[in-house]
């Protein structure tokens, strides 16, 4: 039988067996294909390290103007050192929205780009052109192409993440991409071998990386508080049912986001409870994912939610779900660490990122998933202070706050002030020519579970994780909590 079909919750004393708490150890590396672990060869060096160019403005251009995107160029504009250049979207009316609403709130028109076709059949022929230097036959590769944008912020449905970013970045702009950063693996290694050759930056708009609880939690874990890491674990565990079959109608059209689970099994959106994780182990700086094995749940919920709430004459009653409702990957790292991975959006679940981290001091698990949700919010419990075996609350430990969340009255908006955070953070780092808190391998490194979450499903074992950083990761650096720079201009 099948992993995929096994499930964790339905075998937990055979998968315990497998793939225990001490690592996939119990089963063998030498089982997983190479072909997942091959290194490219690359033109242009590493990118680690590698500074933005100073500016006094951080001049913006936007493909994408959906829900998030919409939001983040509002955040952006409200920063007095950005300009929205120019916008992008296929549906007139948005960009025409987003247009007006700019003017109203004082800003210069941006210059506008609409149409083309947005499918996903055209997907696949922009990311093959994207592949072969070529441009694509999208309004976005006239904004890429302009002389006065720095950087490209891409909201687009997932499976134009890659050719806009590709675009992007032989046109000579740095990159933001929201989640994932890519859906698949040979992509990922077109995007690391891209940035090295233009020297363009090109990362993941992972704001959660920059929340208030994950970045005092990295500040305690790099302090040694949790002692050795040991295990850790992360999810996107969020009930989106209703913006899957489009309620509201503007939030996910047209469907996007629901027809994937009629493509593949996979670990769709891992990014959010993986990353700070991640950050808090170093991996990258120190440490690396080596070894990936995934199971899933059967795929019930999507059809059992159109069953008992969706219309007999909606699109969606001729679609097949493959994708298991729950998914589960446990990663190995270099030094015999384990992370636990989850992803659910098809079954009833408050949302939560599952914050997990425990080292041979103690351990902190964080359930809310943020403000504004209910859960048993964010317990700790570290020896030797404690002693009783009796939680204790996360807000004890404020004083381990990142500088960040406690220097300056910037506003706290969007994910608990995520949102906000992250906009702030990358505007200052573009303004003062700084290495970015995190980079291309960075955000490949957090996608690659998508990718290679299906070919775990698919071949029933486990396969190996490629190094993006191609040796690099051995080398310690700063990430996430970088230190507070010196600012050299007003309001960086």
């Amino acid at each position: 039988m099948s992993l995929s079909r096994r499930g964790f919750l339905k075998s937990g004393a055979s998968a315990g067996a497998a793939v225990g708490l001490s690592g996939l150890t119990g089963v063998s590396t030498a089982a997983a294909d190479e072909d997942t672990a091959q290194a490219p060869r690359g033109r242009g060096g590493t990118m680690i390290g590698v500074p933005f160019e100073p500016r006094d403005e951080v001049r913006v251009g936007v493909v994408g103007l959906g829900n998030r995107g919409t939001g983040m160029t509002e955040l952006f504009s409200q920063h007095p050192n950005v300009r929205i250049v120019a916008i992008c979207d296929v549906r007139e009316e948005r960009v025409k929205a987003v247009s007006d609403q700019l003017q109203a709130d004082g800003h210069e028109p941006p210059a506008t780009y609409t149409g083309g076709d947005p499918s996903y059949k055209n997907a696949l022929k922009a990311a093959r052109r994207a592949q072969a230097d070529r441009d694509a036959d999208m309004p976005y590769t006239e904004l890429c192409a302009r002389d006065d944008i720095d950087f490209v912020y891409s909201p687009t449905p997932w499976e134009w993440h890659f050719p806009v970013a590709m675009e992007a970045m032989r046109h000579g702009k740095h990159v933001g991409t929201e989640m994932p950063l890519s859906m698949e693996l040979e992509h990922l290694w077109d995007l690391v071998k891209t940035s090295e050759r233009t020297r363009r930056h090109c990362f993941l708009m992972e704001q959660i990386v920059y929340s208030r609880n994950e970045m005092r939690l990295l500040r305690m874990a790099h302090a040694g508080l949790f002692g050795d890491l040991l295990h850790g674990a992360g999810a996107y565990n969020h009930d989106i049912r209703e913006l899957l079959f489009g309620v509201p109608p503007h939030y996910y059209p047209p469907a996007w986001r629901r027809l994937w689970h009629t493509r593949r099994e996979s670990c769709f959106y891992p990014m959010h409870g993986l990353a700070p994780i991640a950050a808090m182990m170093d991996i990258n700086r120190g440490d690396r994912f080596e070894t990936l094995v995934a199971s899933s749940s059967p795929a019930l919920g999507l059809a059992a939610y159109r069953e008992q709430h969706i219309p007999r004459d909606h699109e969606s009653w001729g679609e097949t779900y493959v994708a298991g409702d729950r998914t589960i990957c446990l990663v190995e790292t270099a030094k015999g660490r384990v992370i636990r991975v989850e992803h659910d959006v098809s079954t009833p679940h408050p949302y939560s990122r599952l914050n997990h981290i425990a080292g041979t001091n103690g351990l902190c698990e964080d359930f809310s998933g943020g403000p504004g949700t209910d859960g048993s919010g964010a317990r700790i419990y570290l020896e030797p202070e404690h002693t009783d075996h009796h939680w204790r609350d996360l807000e004890d430990y404020a004083e381990y706050d990142h500088w960040l969340w406690t220097d300056g009255d910037d506003p706290e908006v969007g994910h608990g002030g995520a949102d906000s955070k992250e906009v702030w953070r990358f505007v200052q780092m573009m303004r003062l020519g700084l290495v970015p808190d995190h980079d291309v391998y960075d955000g490949a490194t957090w996608t690659v579970v998508n990718p290679l979450s299906t070919e775990s499903l698919k071949r029933g074992r486990p396969v190996k994780v490629p190094d993006f950083t191609r040796g690099h990761w051995r080398e310690a650096r700063a990430g996430i909590d970088s230190p507070r720079p010196a600012a050299s201009r007003a309001g960086a």
